[in-house]
């Protein structure tokens, strides 16, 4: 199974959220350090995306 953009950009959503959620600074500092990682990885990488309009019509997406 291959990780799409899509899962690395909703996780990224995820940790910039629980950052905003959290009074604690470190712990803010910290999740935002690691969306801004999982944001370098999306950019950096090739990655797939599940756009079922490039399918075949018979051919369902990894989930």
């Amino acid at each position: 199974m291959v990780i799409g953009r899509e899962y690395l950009t909703q996780q990224a959503k995820t940790l910039l959220n629980l950052a905003l959620s959290t009074t604690d600074r470190g712990k803010a500092a910290a999740l935002l350090e690691k969306a801004a990682n999982m944001k370098s990885k999306i950019d950096d990488a090739n990655l797939v995306t599940h756009d079922r309009a490039t399918l075949a019509p018979d051919i369902e997406p990894e989930l």
